[in-house]
């Protein structure tokens, strides 16, 4: 799923960690077709061909997950991107890492509570958002 996405996260720029993203989105799209991604997940046909002939539409977590589910035969979006959220709050516990030391540590325009929210699911966190906040935790934890 998308929190490894990478092998080693932790080595990749926030724009290479949400390519790898893209990639197996991609793959989705591939293997299922527009349409299909489309019609199931509620996204516009032009996001997901677009995405799908290499460019990079602003997606959600909630979004980048109703794509993957579309392949996931066990799995629904809602379970996708909860584990997704409990991949960064264990990686921010094991890093001993916390939300205000990601806020300011990230180039993003998020404040440690808009961080905290995002994790949470409060409030919708982007793909660019998820690599910078992924690589950041990640990158702690290989210290």
């Amino acid at each position: 799923m998308l929190h490894d996405a990478a092998d080693e996260p932790e080595t990749l720029s926030p724009r290479q960690l949400r390519d790898a993203y893209e990639t197996e989105l991609r793959a989705v799209i591939e293997a299922h077709g527009v349409e299909r991604v489309a019609s199931e997940t509620g996204i516009a046909s032009e996001t997901v061909d677009a995405l799908r002939d290499g460019g990079s539409p602003t997606l959600t977590l909630s979004e980048a997950a109703s794509i993957l589910a579309v392949d996931a035969a066990d799995l629904d979006a809602e379970m996708i991107v909860q584990d997704v959220r409990d991949h960064l709050l264990m990686g921010m516990a094991t890093g001993v890492v916390d939300v205000d030391t990601i806020a300011s540590n990230v180039d993003l325009d998020l404040s440690g509570q808009e961080v905290q929210q995002a994790i949470e699911g409060r409030i919708r966190m982007t793909l660019a958002e998820l690599a910078a906040i992924q690589g950041y935790v990640a990158g702690r934890n290989a210290r």
